[in-house]
This record gives C-alpha cells, sequence and structure tokens, in this order.
C-alpha cells in the first residue's frame, strides 16, 4: 500500500462517527464511542479479525504521519479545554469555598487510593526500570482526573447547568483537573529528568517560567489584542493567528521542556480573556476540526498501543483494582466533599457520580504516561477501559440519585464580558 494517510483517515473517521452515533442513540457521550472505535481499529478487535489488512493499513513506517495529526489535535483539544475552564467562573465565585471542598476531596481520596493499589499493580504493569514512587503517583493521578468536557455536555443535555448542582459541579471539576495536571506534570518531569536531581530542578523551573510568562506577559498582551481587534469576540485572520502562534509556541516550549506539548496548550488557553463570545467563536473554528477530525485519529492510535495480554493472568484482577479505587476515590471524595459545602446526599452523590466522569481527559493523560514510559502497554489498555466505564456509569448514577426532582436554575447573572 503505497500511500495509506488518506484511506487511513476515511477508516478513522468513519468508524469514529458510526460509534459515537451508537453510543448516542443508547443516551451516552458520543465520544465514548468515538473511544472505542480506537479499540476496535487495535489489535484486539481489527488487528484479530483482519490480521493481513490491518498491518498493511497501519503499518509501522505510516504511523509518524498520524502520530503528527494527532499531537495537532491534541493541543487544538486541550487549548479549548484551558479556554473551557474560565467560562463557568461566575459559578466558582460565588461557590469558591464549596467548589474547593469538592474538587480537593476528589482528588486526595482518589489519589490515596491510588496509591494504595500501586504495590500490588507495580510489579506485574510497571515497565521495567520505573521505580515504584513515579508509577504510584502517576496512578495517583490517573485516578484523581475528572473530564470537565464531558460533565459540561452533561449538565447541558439535561438542563442543569445553572442550578447550585450543576455549578459547584463544574467549580468542583476546574478545581480537581487543575490540582491533578500539577501532579501528572510532577510526575512526568520526573521520568523526563531520569535519576537527576538537577533535571527535575530544571523541568519544574522552566516549567514556572512558563507560567510567569504566560499569566504575567501574554495575557494581558492578548487581552488587549483581542479588545481592540476581536471587539465582538471573533477574531478575524491577523487575531487568529497570533493566537495560532501563541499556542503553538507555548506547546513547543512544554514540549522542549520533556513534560509533553498538551501542558503548554492548556496553559496558553487558560489565560486568554473569559469571553462567551470568543469562547463561541474559538469552538467553531477550532474544537470542530479537532473533535471531528483530528481526534479519532488519536484514538485510533490510542486503540494501536492496546494489548489482549492485559486480560491474562492477573489482568482481571489488576482492572479490578483499578476500577474500585476510581470509582470509590471519585464518587466517595467528590460526595463528601458537596456534603461539608451543605447539599443533602442525595445532591451530594450526584456531583460524586459527575466527577467521577474521565473520558478524553484520562485518555489524554495515560496517553501521556506512555509516552513518557512510566506505564506500559497492558497498564495503558487496563486504564483505557477504566475511562470509558466510569464515564458510561456517570449518566445512569447520575439519574439514580436525582430521580424525577426538577432542580431549580440559580439567580441570573449577567454573562461575562472581556475585561
Amino acid at each position: 500500500m503505497q500511500s495509506p494517510l488518506l484511506l487511513q483517515l476515511v477508516v478513522i473517521i468513519a468508524t469514529a462517527r458510526v460509534c459515537g452515533l451508537l453510543l448516542r442513540h443508547v443516551g451516552q457521550p458520543p465520544v465514548i464511542g468515538e473511544m472505542a472505535a480506537g479499540i476496535i481499529l487495535g489489535p484486539i478487535v481489527f488487528g484479530a479479525l483482519f490480521p493481513g489488512f490491518h498491518s498493511q493499513l497501519f503499518a509501522p513506517e505510516s504511523l509518524p504521519a498520524l502520530s503528527s495529526l494527532a499531537t495537532l489535535g491534541l493541543v487544538l483539544f486541550m487549548f479549548i479545554v484551558g479556554v473551557e475552564l474560565r467560562a463557568p467562573a461566575e459559578g466558582m465565585r460565588a461557590q469558591v469555598r464549596a467548589a474547593g471542598w469538592v474538587g480537593v476531596l476528589s482528588v486526595l481520596v482518589p489519589m490515596g487510593l491510588g496509591i494504595a493499589v500501586s504495590p500490588a499493580l507495580h510489579g506485574p504493569l510497571a515497565p521495567e526500570g520505573v521505580g515504584f514512587w513515579p508509577f504510584a503517583l502517576f496512578m495517583a493521578a490517573a485516578m484523581s482526573i475528572t473530564a470537565f468536557p464531558i460533565m459540561a455536555r452533561i449538565l447541558k443535555e439535561r438542563n442543569i447547568t445553572h442550578t447550585r448542582l450543576g455549578q459547584l459541579s463544574l467549580g468542583s471539576a476546574a478545581i480537581a483537573d487543575v490540582l491533578a495536571w500539577i501532579m501528572l506534570a510532577l510526575v512526568v518531569a520526573m521520568i523526563g529528568a531520569g535519576a537527576g536531581y538537577g533535571g527535575f530542578v530544571r523541568i519544574i523551573v522552566g516549567l514556572g517560567a512558563l507560567s510567569a510568562v504566560v499569566f504575567g506577559l501574554l495575557r494581558p498582551l492578548y487581552a488587549r489584542l483581542l479588545a481592540r481587534h476581536a471587539r465582538e469576540g471573533v477574531p478575524g485572520g491577523f487575531v487568529l493567528a497570533a493566537l495560532f502562534v501563541g499556542l503553538f509556541a507555548c506547546a513547543a516550549i512544554t514540549d522542549w521542556l520533556q513534560l509533553h506539548a498538551v501542558f503548554g496548550a492548556f496553559l496558553f488557553g487558560a489565560c486568554l480573556p473569559r469571553d462567551d463570545r470568543l469562547l463561541r467563536s474559538l469552538v467553531e473554528r477550532v474544537e470542530h476540526v479537532a473533535i471531528i477530525v483530528l481526534m479519532p485519529i488519536f484514538f485510533a492510535l490510542a486503540g494501536l498501543n492496546t494489548t489482549g495480554d492485559a486480560f491474562v493472568g492477573a489482568g482481571l484482577g489488576a482492572l479490578g483494582l483499578i476500577m474500585a479505587a476510581a470509582v470509590v476515590g471519585k464518587i466517595a471524595g467528590g460526595a463528601a466533599g458537596a456534603r461539608l459545602a451543605g447539599l443533602g446526599w442525595r445532591d451530594s452523590f450526584a456531583v460524586g457520580s459527575l466527577m467521577n466522569a474521565r473520558a478524553l481527559m484520562e485518555l489524554i493523560v495515560i496517553k501521556v504516561g506512555l509516552d513518557a514510559g512510566v506505564i506500559g502497554q497492558e497498564a495503558f489498555t487496563l486504564l483505557l477501559v477504566m475511562a470509558i466505564l466510569t464515564t458510561v456509569m456517570t449518566g445512569p448514577l447520575l439519574a439514580l440519585c436525582m430521580g424525577r426532582r426538577r432542580l431549580e436554575p440559580l439567580a441570573t447573572r449577567a454573562s461575562a464580558s472581556p475585561p
């Protein structure tokens, strides 16, 4: 097969869309079907059914081109996530203390359980040469992720975004994801620096310096640029090019620091002005291309990294431990935080169920871990299954907790405007 890229795109995008539509018809977020499409296209299903065609279509020499497109999709998606995390700030300001309780406990409890199960998982799942603590801290970070974008979509579909439960969940997810991404950055820095303390310090100092530049210099610079040349929140060609330059520069710097390009993309997105009009414009121009065209490539490459060996021998027991730590940690931590914030038990468990959704954010985290060498294919496969199952649980658990009650929306606030 001479030039398989275009055929690869046809197969990947078509499979992702079909699986996404099937999952939507059973009341699940389409992204779950698209993630499952990656597994279907991998060696476990497609490779087992059609080994000859699979080996030709996804020949090793053709994968670098797909990998480059997948990295571009990740960078664009995490840029939008960074912008989106700022969108519900009005709800966070009104309930910052309550969101803090939920966000912190929904990170600390699953982190603790992730470390607790790591002694049983390190031997069979950690790659050779990876010490216990880097592996355990990565598992702690992987357990603590919440899919902020998926949560936002679930709340919107159920028309409870502007209720106290919805705003508390959004604010808590924002806090939880920031804490978990900080932990992940530290773990990747430990692996990237090897055993050298000096290398670790260099990476952390570099990340701190980049954060200072992004929020101290780029934030006001881009705020003035957008205020002057995109007054309606719709950037023209010149401003959009300036945004892409800043985005790719920050992503390149974190990649050079031996972290991952997604960290720089996330930081740059988070520094932009909190303007719903700008967010809508970026979603229309950037997110649709990333989600529909580029992210399915990422799912497919993730599927190529899965292995059926993960379910052999002690694999199912390891999956059980991972699922127990992930589900109990998130739901219990989130519910405890919501209860401390003053919600009733049913609403508290509803918040905990929402915090348990991981979806694409978890896949990004475990791919970062795989690229960094802190986990191998077996652990990657089990964590990918966990990400899918915990997200599938979210809708039914939320419906069980809420019953037929109708939640009252909070008092209407003025929409956010650019500074």
